[in-house]
């Protein structure tokens, strides 16, 4: 009966899928991958550990029709948590980005690129090594892009942003008056991304924690989802799909008729 159940369940998937490719489609979203904690005591489990590890199991599902996905796996200001927490977070980072760099059927498949951003440098020397293998090894694909961020905050990208553009006056390289809106978004991490069209916070709280502030601009479509992180899906983010491709619509007409 289970497999019944998942038979159907995955061709439901794919039949709204192919509906929505009719309409409009997102080329990059981001996710705020909130409530894993809060997940586990729900659920009852002695630890939150439990709550970490079926998060990262969710993240096989971001939709691989997509083709730009941001994730915020890690804030620095996460290294403030227990030290048992932040110690299983590593080990999961260690697990995860290990399968990244061996043939991963998932990468393979879709042709995803993988790219860090955030600074490496904060994460323990091994992770850090791992992280940077990953990106060599999938570095050649281009028909999707899926940016892990960890570890990361807003604040510290666009301040690095901004002292790689100091740092190319100082080498001449540009002058001041080069120093643009453009210029610094260059050198953000997410600069070979297409600018973000939808940015998803689970777990209900409404406040974007210091992830892709320059990003979630004008253009950019915000909601705030009533489910933990673990218990996303397709049929959670359906209405923002839907929302999305009427307010694109409309949007559009709205540009035509002004013109």
């Amino acid at each position: 009966m289970t497999t019944l159940y998942q038979s159907a369940y995955d061709l439901a998937e794919r039949a709204t899928i192919g509906i929505l490719k009719k309409g409009r489609i997102p080329r990059h979203v981001g996710f705020i991958l909130d409530g894993n904690r809060r997940f586990a005591r729900k659920a009852g489990a002695e630890s939150t550990k439990f709550g970490h590890y079926e998060g990262f199991k969710q993240l096989q599902h971001v939709r691989d029709w997509i083709e730009a996905v941001t994730v915020y796996a890690f804030s620095i200001e996460n290294f403030r948590r227990s030290q048992d927490e932040v110690e299983y977070l590593m080990d999961l980072f260690r697990k995860v980005f290990s399968s990244f760099c061996e043939k991963n059927e998932l990468i393979d498949t879709y042709e995803i690129c993988v790219h860090f951003c955030g600074n490496l440098d904060y994460l323990p020397p091994d992770i850090a090594e791992l992280a940077r293998r990953v990106m060599e090894r999938t570095q050649h694909y281009k028909t999707r892009i899926f940016n892990i961020c960890c570890p990361y905050t807003s604040r510290d990208e666009i301040t690095t942003a901004i002292r790689e553009n100091v740092r190319l006056v100082q080498e001449k390289k540009i002058a001041i008056e080069d120093i643009t809106e453009a210029s610094v978004q260059n050198q953000l991490s997410t600069s070979s991304s297409p600018p973000l069209d939808i940015l998803v916070r689970t777990s209900g709280e409404v406040r974007l924690s210091d992830f892709l502030l320059w990003q979630a601009n004008e253009g950019c479509q915000i909601q705030f989802v009533e489910c933990y992180w673990p218990e996303f899906s397709l049929w959670k983010f359906l209405p923002i799909l839907l929302e999305y491709q009427i307010f694109g619509s409309y949007s559009a007409r709205k540009e035509t008729a002004e013109l």
